[in-house]
């Protein structure tokens, strides 16, 4: 049995390796290929049944797959589209949720409303694996993909509080109740928060702490199993302390993390990722048998063929309706609202301008008042470089596809459920459905819709932009480098002049003149290179916190930095 199951697990790599390699060749998003080739692998003769607990999906994999996913999530997209993406995986899950669950217990009776309901919550959170995969390929805007990847990250717990109260309703046979379902809505949100932001601020202190990356990978790989178990246990939402934790983390991680940390961080969770997304959508397609046997004696080809059907239409519908508020709203909204908003900011800074703090507190509050400013202009500034249109709320309402989520949550209706069978088959065939419809024509939307992508010269500019700026802070917070001093000792000149030009060019330039200087040099050097380094990080941070570039342009810039560090770590 072992050698059986080692046998599976290295035909199952294989077959991942293989399918994103073709993937990446013939443009075909790699979910797709996974589940077929699951489908087909089912179907070979002498292939082992292998039934995987919901269980091990929810609480092993899950939080990984979630936390990979919040770590590499910029919180600055998070928060400037936190409206749309609250909409879509909050209330859209919860109308879809109950709108499915009275429209499949109207036309089939003898599915109860909670059960139907449960069928509901599950085929309402979106999957957007296979729709950032196409979108990484075919161009679709950064804003977009952020939206795409922010819903997936909270609708699953949205989804998990519905099903949750659904399950208590069908084993309490009490009917369902809105307002508890509310109620544990409020905690489970509330409650998951919290221990998301402590589980994530305690770990990333103790990560600061170790500078060790085989323990702070230890570490990090424990960070989403302590969030999710201790806020399962507290009945507050297990998946949204994984994001918050994630989301902290990543968050603090450009200031409290080294750059070897992160880098290895990046890699270990991009393969864990792989591994672990390509797995699950592979099981996916190789339960499809076992689904239809467990369905024959409950159902029959036309009564599960109506519900599928019924379902993914009313998913369909209740999306473009969802995503045609937004777009109502944008229309009803004046025009020039952006330059409304200038004009208020404009009258903000008049009176920051006229004021004459007398002191410290008052300067540290006009100082905190002069940041909030920046960050209003530079979110209106957003608002006006990355709309969403008319033509980005088509795509998101198309990139709707189901996965792996909703397979392993409907098979977490308690056995014996009369009908259960059913409901968890269909659930997977509209998966399915779902992921084959959307995601072979999405590649075609997307291209139809024309979008304009960032010039590579603007991208280029943008980048060398922030980094004359985080270096020109670096200078004014820490003086010109004439005035700097090592253990006291004023720099060598020929340290000085090795370090004149701008400031990165400088930190390269001198680490590679250094090599035959004088051993007081060299050092003078480093620590020279590592101050500046530390100060320019810092500049970095702050402006992130501000928002006036892109996600992209940041992570380049930091990105350069860590090299940097590297660099020096190793001199």
């Amino acid at each position: 049995m072992e050698h059986q199951f080692l046998a599976v697990a290295g035909a199952g790599l294989a077959i991942m390796i293989a399918a994103s390699v073709f993937a990446r060749r013939t443009g075909v998003a790699a979910p797709l290929l996974l589940v077929a080739l699951g489908i087909a692998a089912s179907y070979l003769p002498s292939t082992p049944v292998i039934h995987i607990e919901p269980e091990i999906i929810l609480a092993g994999v899950l939080p990984p797959l979630l936390y990979s996913s919040a770590v590499q999530l910029p919180v600055l997209d998070v928060r400037r589209n936190f409206g749309l993406i609250s909409w879509l995986s909050v209330v859209m899950v919860i109308v879809s949720a109950l709108t499915i669950g009275a429209l499949v217990h109207a036309v089939f009776p003898s599915i109860s409303f909670a059960l139907a309901t449960a069928l509901g919550a599950v085929v309402s959170p979106t999957d957007a694996v296979a729709a950032t995969a196409i979108g990484h390929r075919v161009g679709l805007p950064p804003r977009l993909m952020t939206v795409l990847e922010g819903e997936s990250l909270v609708n699953d717990a949205s989804a998990l509080v519905v099903l949750r109260t659904a399950i208590a309703a069908i084993a309490a046979t009490t009917g369902f109740d809105l307002g508890g379902t509310i109620l544990d809505f409020v905690w489970a949100v509330v409650g998951a928060g919290l221990i998301g932001v402590l589980v994530g601020l305690l770990t990333a202190r103790l990560r600061q702490r170790l500078d060790d990356p085989v323990l702070n990978t230890t570490i990090s790989f424990a960070v989403p199993f302590l969030a999710y178990f201790p806020a399962e246990a507290a009945h507050a939402s297990g998946v949204l302390a994984v994001v918050v934790a994630g989301l902290l983390t990543g968050a603090v991680g450009s200031r409290r993390f080294s750059a070897r940390d992160r880098q290895t961080q990046a890699t270990t969770w991009t393969t864990i990722s792989f591994i672990l997304e390509s797995g699950v959508f592979l099981a996916m397609g190789y339960q499809l048998p076992e689904l239809v046997d467990d369905a024959r004696a409950d159902t029959t080809v036309g009564e599960i063929t109506f519900l599928v059907v019924l379902v993914v239409v009313l998913l369909i519908a209740l999306r473009f309706l969802g995503l045609a508020w937004p777009a109502v709203l944008s229309r009803l909204n004046p025009g020039d609202r952006g330059e409304q908003a200038r004009a208020k900011l404009s009258q903000f800074e008049e009176r920051l301008d006229a004021m004459t703090p007398e002191t410290e507190r008052a300067e540290n509050r006009l100082a905190w008042a002069r940041k909030r400013l920046a960050r209003s202009q530079a979110d209106v500034d957003f608002e006006e470089r990355e709309p969403i249109t008319g033509r980005g709320l088509l795509v998101l309402a198309w990139a709707g596809m189901r996965g792996v989520v909703t397979v392993a949550a409907a098979q977490t209706i308690p056995a014996g459920t009369p009908h259960r069978a059913t409901v968890v088959l269909a659930a997977f065939l509209v998966a399915l459905i779902t992921l084959v419809l959307f995601g072979l024509s999405l590649p075609a939307v997307i291209a139809r819709m024309n979008f304009r992508s960032e010039d590579a010269a603007d991208k280029r500019d943008s980048v060398q932009a922030l980094l004359r700026q985080v270096g020109e802070s670096a200078i004014d917070t820490l003086g010109p480098l004439e005035e700097q001093t090592v253990d006291g000792e004023p720099i060598d000149p020929d340290v000085v002049s090795a370090m004149k030009d701008r400031v990165v060019p400088r930190i390269v330039s001198a680490s590679q003149q250094t090599r035959e200087a004088r051993p007081d040099a060299i050092e003078q050097t480093l620590v020279l290179q590592r101050r500046y380094l530390d100060a320019m990080r810092e500049a970095l941070v702050a402006e992130r916190s501000i928002g006036a570039y892109s996600s992209e342009t940041y992570r380049q810039v930091e990105s350069l930095l860590d090299s940097l560090e590297q660099r020096f770590r190793a001199a």
